[in-house]
């Protein structure tokens, strides 16, 4: 019998979002002028208001109020009738000098014997149902809303958005867990209050917000959607038929959003930025921190394995676990889950066994092998973590402190290049 998987997705404007996208702005910004730091940062936003607490410790001097009101104005948050707005919101900082405690037990006099920042299980997942081995679930969802938002950008049609929205992508699989079809898809973005009641009647206020609502609709069913599924390779445009579900604010009004609708904080959308309720999750957020916290730098290593090992073909489908003890440089374990889809005459515990042969999953190894100490983070706090694009661009830092802009090449994704295949194929002899 065939059955049904769901994932959701939300904007860059999402209330959470903005406080990840925040955090790891200032993360950016201490990375860029001292690659050593270690920063701890969260991000509270909600209406005209924004504090900003965690721990640092670095040699860099940071404007952290004309950071967050960047990144606000970014996203789009530039009109005062959003009740939150970039130039004039307030911005609170109660950002403090990091636990010694804590730095002891991660810096080593042997910089590859750095300790692991804090305990926990991270997790990696990939699967070959996508070209870039995610579920096809959030691959669409993040799709929708990356696409929406560059509608809103482009200002020629939908010119009624603002910068918050959500969405949700249903699949329907079958027996053999292969997707058979886009089931249902949702989506919920706010926008202006662009039809003007005939009166102040309550029937009146009822008819604009359902006129509004059809052009929402319709332009999301007739606009957006096309778009979407003509950037699809075509066997995922082939799971769309006319039999969709849509839903589009089925609240019927979606007007008062972003942080005076509904307060942000970073780390809320774990899922989101990871695979969509697939595989398995740790729990540990990843924005605001330094790549020595395990939270987010063995999670990047774990998909970095997971999808190498996918695309080499040990496994359709594969989850790997790697869990740390804080100040403990070597992981406490690794566990491999191919949910019985092995390509391989090994048991799931030997393939894990073989992975810590072949990747090296100490936090500074992790460090260095994914190029996480540099000024990365910001492209990654919107629209997922992983599934993205590997690629070298230049960032530039400006800040009063410094009499001359910085300009960094980094590379953004790394641990989504497929650069340990052919490692992999050589030791399982594939």
């Amino acid at each position: 019998m065939n059955y049904l998987f769901t994932s959701e997705s939300v904007s860059e404007g999402h209330p959470d979002k903005v406080a990840d996208q925040i955090s790891d702005a200032l993360l950016d910004e201490f990375l860029a002028y001292d690659a050593n730091s270690k920063v701890a940062c969260e991000t509270l936003v909600t209406t005209g208001q924004v504090v900003l607490a965690g721990e640092v410790k670095s040699s860099a001097y940071v404007d952290l109020m004309e950071v967050a009101r960047r990144v606000i104005n970014r996203i789009g948050y530039t009109r005062s009738e959003y009740k939150f707005e970039g130039d004039s919101c307030g911005v609170f900082s109660a950002i403090h000098e990091q636990s010694a405690d804590i730095n002891r037990g991660v810096e080593r006099e042997d910089e590859m014997n750095q300790g692991a920042g804090d305990q926990g299980m991270m997790f990696g997942y990939a699967s070959n149902e996508t070209d870039n081995y995610m579920p096809i679930s959030l691959d669409l969802s993040h799709l929708l809303l990356i696409e929406l938002a560059a509608i809103r950008r482009e200002g020629k049609v939908m010119t009624y958005l603002r910068p918050d929205s959500k969405s949700q992508v249903t699949i329907e699989y079958n027996d053999a867990h292969t997707p058979v079809r886009v089931h249902t898809i949702v989506i919920s973005t706010q926008h202006d209050d662009f039809v003007t009641p005939e009166n102040n009647s309550l029937e009146a206020q009822a008819k604009a917000d359902e006129e509004m609502l059809g052009i929402i609709y319709s332009d999301v069913k007739n606009i957006l959607i096309p778009r979407v599924i003509a950037l699809l390779p075509k066997r995922v445009q082939a799971l769309f038929d006319e039999n969709l579900i849509l839903h589009v604010n089925p609240t019927g009004k979606f007007v008062i959003g972003g942080p005076h609708g509904d307060t942000g904080l970073t780390g809320r959308k774990i899922i989101v930025d990871t695979y969509g309720g697939k595989g398995a999750h740790g729990g540990g957020a990843f924005s605001g921190k330094d790549p020595s916290k395990v939270d987010r730098s063995a999670a990047y290593a774990a998909r970095h394995i997971a999808k190498n090992m996918v695309a080499a073909g040990v496994s359709n489908e594969m989850l790997v676990q790697i869990s740390y003890a804080i100040g403990v440089a070597q992981p406490v374990s690794v566990f491999v889950d191919t949910y019985n889809k092995s390509n391989v005459d090994m048991s799931d515990a030997e393939i894990a066994s073989k992975i810590t042969e072949i990747f090296d999953l100490r936090p500074r190894a992790i460090e260095k092998r994914l190029k996480l100490r540099n000024p990365i983070y910001e492209e990654t706090a919107a629209y997922g973590h992983m599934g993205r694009k590997p690629q070298t661009i230049v960032k530039t830092f400006t800040s009063k402190y410094e009499p001359v802009p910085l300009t960094r090449e980094v590379e953004l994704f790394t641990w989504e290049k497929l650069d340990y295949v052919d490692t992999i194929k050589k030791a399982f002899n594939l």
